[in-house]
């Protein structure tokens, strides 16, 4: 790697520890703050529209004018966001500071431009989940000393340590050097539409957005589950988060090596055998086990986005990934609304339906999903103008 990617990497790692401190505890720390199944899914799923929002105007941004003044500036803005939840004292002003923070998902698409323009020889799906798992290394110990502030301390002192720990990571990414700007060949110039809005992509991005919907739908109260139901506690919670983490690094890295198809479809199975494990499991080694296989959902994002970079032409790359995010950040916003209602009707309902869509979607997606990236050209005909301005 070089020495950008290495930056970014290790940028990355910073901000999984901060990350993984308070994240996946949100939903328990909405508990406390008086929030209910519903409220809790409701509240998520705003998280989710600022997070849809904010991906294609970036990615936008970033073809026309560079991705490191959009990947500096949500570093920033997101430390920014923590210190807001870390200090709220209402439920108000922590649900702004979480849709604040939803906001610079729009960091995705640049930045996985950037990897993707700076991976060298590597294929995209490796670069992509490489650094992913290198970022999950970091996530790894986050929440194992979220987990353990949280039993010590409460649940509000992960958010603070959050914060500091983020101002690490952001003086850090302000090292990356700039990438120059790419343009499409001069026939292309004017169709940036027609060539993003081709029905094969656009097909890609329906089944995207079914996948990431299906996936996602046990994940965000299965912590309340584990605690309300199963009767973890916020220590064994955290270790089952970090254990998530090392999940994301092993399938990462393993199906990583794959053609991005085949280490997708893997990664759905991964989701299905989470949902399987959770539901009929009353063990903490298994939950343990249903946490590794979690970890197949990073991993299915990162070759989704690997599967549609060969769609489309290297100049519309960031504005390419951004429309990916964007259908995949909109199942966070359908998706916890509806496991809310699923959880107050019957808690184990969320995962006996999310198992019977993952079936439906694997059988969709082996029939219309494109060839890999290893049995496909990327489309690289694209020139350089001008450096990234700083």
């Amino acid at each position: 790697m070089n020495r950008n990617l290495i930056i970014v990497a290790l940028s990355l790692m910073v901000w999984g520890i901060g990350e993984g401190m308070f994240l996946l505890f949100q939903p328990l720390y909405l508990q406390q703050l008086g929030a209910n199944p519903i409220l809790i899914g409701a509240i998520i799923g705003m998280i989710g529209i600022a997070m849809t929002v904010s991906h294609l105007p970036a990615g936008y941004l970033a073809d026309r004018f560079g991705r490191r003044p959009l990947m500096v500036s949500a570093w920033y803005l997101a430390t920014i966001a923590t210190w807001v939840m870390a200090l709220a004292n209402s439920l108000a002003i922590f649900v702004l500071g979480s849709i604040l923070y939803g906001i610079t998902a729009f960091v995705a698409g640049p930045m996985n431009s950037y990897i993707t323009a700076a991976r060298g020889k590597l294929p995209v799906g490796r670069a992509l989940t490489l650094v992913s798992a290198i970022y999950n290394i970091g996530a790894i110990a986050g929440p194992l000393l979220g987990g353990w502030i949280g039993k010590q301390f409460g649940l509000q002192r992960n958010f603070l340590a959050a914060a500091a720990v983020f101002i690490v990571s952001s003086v850090l990414i302000t090292l990356i050097g700039p990438q120059p700007i790419e343009t499409p060949p001069s026939e292309e110039k004017s169709s940036r539409s027609s060539v993003l809005l081709n029905r094969r992509f656009l097909g890609f991005l329906a089944l995207i957005f079914l996948t990431m919907f299906v996936l996602y739908l046990p994940q965000p109260l299965t912590v309340n589950f584990l605690q309300n139901e199963r009767g973890l506690d916020l220590a064994q919670i955290g270790t089952l988060i970090s254990l998530r983490s090392v999940g994301v690094v092993i399938l990462n890295l393993g199906l990583g090596q794959l053609n991005s198809k085949l280490g997708f479809f893997l990664s759905q199975i991964a989701l299905g055998l989470f949902s399987v494990i959770i539901w009929k499991s009353t063990t903490f080694p298994w939950y343990g086990m249903a946490y590794l296989l979690l970890g197949g959902f990073q991993t299915a994002r990162a070759l989704a986005a690997a599967q549609g970079r060969a769609l489309v032409n290297a100049a519309y790359m960031g504005l390419a990934f951004g429309m990916i995010e964007t259908v995949s950040a909109v199942s966070v916003i359908l998706a916890p609304p509806l496991a809310g209602y699923l959880y107050s009707r019957q808690p184990e309902w969320i995962y006996i339906v999310s198992l019977a869509a993952i079936g439906v979607v694997i059988l969709v997606s082996s029939l219309f999903l494109p060839r890999s990236e290893s049995d496909e050209e990327v489309i690289e005909t694209s020139v350089y103008v001008k450096p990234e301005e700083q």
